[in-house]
C-alpha cells in the first residue's frame, strides 16, 4: 500500500491497482490475487480448502465446549484462553488417522488416548489442572491426597459434532472415605463424551479445575 498526490482524485480500479481514499490520504494498492472461483475448484487450492474446512470445525469445536463450561473457566482470567484452546482442538484434530485430510475432526482425534490425554493436560489459566489428582475410571471418580476439596462439582458434556450443539449434565460429588465416589450415567456409552471437573474450598473458591 502506498500514498499518492494528485491534482486529479482516483477511485477505483485501474489496470491492476486500486486507488480509495483512507483516512483523508489517498491510497494505491494492486489487487489482490484471491479468486473466489478458483479457491472453490481449483486444484491448486486443494491444500487451502482442506485447511479452511478443519480450522472452521475446531473453532466451531472449540466454541460449543467453552461455551458449556463458561461459568466456569471464566474464573481462569486468562485473557489468551480462547487462543490456546482453539491450538488444543487443532492438536486434537491432528490425532484423527482414520479420516482424509480436510475432513479430520476434534471427535476422532478425542477417541485417541493420545487426544484424550491432550486434554486432560490443558492448563485453565493459573488454577491448578484437576488431572493431577483426580482420575476417572467407568463410573467412578478417584482423588488422591494431593488436594483438598469443600466443594466438588462434576460437569459431564455430551458433543454433537455434526450439529454443532451440546448437551450436560451437573452433579456434585460426595466423596467416601477411600475418596472415591460413583457418579450418574447421565448418556450413552457410545455418545461423545467429556468429563469436567471443578473443586473448591469453604470460600466458594476454585482450586482446581480441568478435564478428567
Amino acid at each position: 500500500m502506498a500514498t499518492y498526490e494528485s491534482v486529479i482524485k482516483i477511485t477505483g480500479a485501474v489496470g491492476d491497482l486500486v486507488f480509495y481514499n483512507l483516512n483523508g490520504k489517498n491510497v494505491v494498492r494492486k489487487k489482490s490475487g484471491f479468486n473466489k472461483t478458483a479457491f472453490k475448484k481449483s486444484p491448486s487450492y486443494e491444500k487451502v480448502r482442506q485447511n479452511s474446512s478443519e480450522f472452521g470445525h475446531c473453532s466451531k469445536m472449540g466454541k460449543i465446549i467453552r461455551k458449556s463450561l463458561e461459568s466456569y473457566i471464566k474464573e481462569a482470567g486468562d485473557p489468551l484462553l480462547y487462543q490456546k484452546f482453539a491450538k488444543l482442538m487443532t492438536s486434537i484434530k491432528d490425532l484423527d488417522k482414520i479420516s482424509e485430510r480436510g475432513k479430520r475432526t476434534v471427535g476422532n482425534g478425542l477417541k485417541t488416548e493420545e487426544g484424550k490425554k491432550l486434554l486432560r493436560e490443558f492448563q485453565m489459566g493459573a488454577i491448578q489442572n484437576v488431572s493431577d489428582c483426580v482420575r476417572i475410571q467407568d463410573q467412578m471418580l478417584y482423588k488422591n491426597e494431593k488436594c483438598f476439596s469443600d466443594q466438588t462439582l462434576f460437569i459431564i458434556i455430551k458433543l454433537d459434532s455434526e450439529k454443532y450443539i451440546t448437551e450436560s449434565a451437573e452433579e456434585i460429588i460426595t466423596w467416601n472415605k477411600e475418596q472415591e465416589s460413583l457418579f450418574k450415567k447421565y448418556f450413552s456409552k457410545d455418545d461423545l463424551l467429556l468429563h469436567f471437573m471443578v473443586l473448591k474450598n469453604k470460600k466458594n473458591e476454585i482450586t482446581h479445575m480441568g478435564f478428567v
